[in-house]
């Protein structure tokens, strides 16, 4: 039983910068779109009002800094470290997984905040993960072991959706999911 529980800390930890960058893009987005308002070739917005370029630099960069103070605390609590890179890729990967979701969820018909479940909840990971795997291989591969990312894939719909939640009542959120 405490293996699992260690897996499951080890992999809430690798994810956090991840994890951090997500909603801080919720919480201090806002203002211009990052798609200025334009349409695709099918009529239809590109991203949407909801992916700004507020958002995408606050929640990177929020993701950025729990990561820095998460190198700093790795030698305290023997978690795995991180590098630069993976702390940067995990961050704005997320934001960018989840601005791809929104280009193909507009494709789909989808309006912002439209449901769509486990894409909603797993994009950023897929982003995060893609990028990472791109720029930092070799950590990405000493650190996402076949048993961290099958407890990130379980355990991320149910934090994505307590962190929605929570948003909704702090009235950051217009939809619970």
């Amino acid at each position: 039983m405490t293996e699992i529980i260690k897996i499951i800390i080890t992999a809430v930890w690798l994810m956090m910068p991840a994890y951090i960058s997500n909603p801080m893009a919720v919480v201090f987005g806002g203002g211009m779109p990052i798609d200025l308002g334009k349409n695709w070739t099918d009529g239809k917005r590109i991203l949407g009002d909801g992916k700004t370029f507020r958002g995408l630099f606050a929640g990177t960069v929020c993701g950025i800094i729990a990561g820095l103070i998460q190198m700093k605390a790795t030698p305290l609590l023997s978690l795995g470290t991180f590098t630069l890179t993976a702390i940067i890729t995990l961050s704005f990967g997320a934001l960018l997984g989840d601005m791809i979701k929104s280009f193909f969820k507009r494709r789909m018909g989808f309006e912002r905040g439209g449901k769509m479940p486990l894409l909603d909840q797993l994009d950023f990971v897929a982003g995060a993960w893609i990028l990472t795997y791109l720029f930092d291989k070799q950590w990405f591969s000493e650190n996402f072991s076949f048993e961290i990312m099958i407890i990130v894939l379980i355990l991320t719909p149910v934090l994505h959706r307590l962190t929605n939640i929570m948003g909704y009542h702090l009235k950051l959120k217009k939809e619970p999911w």
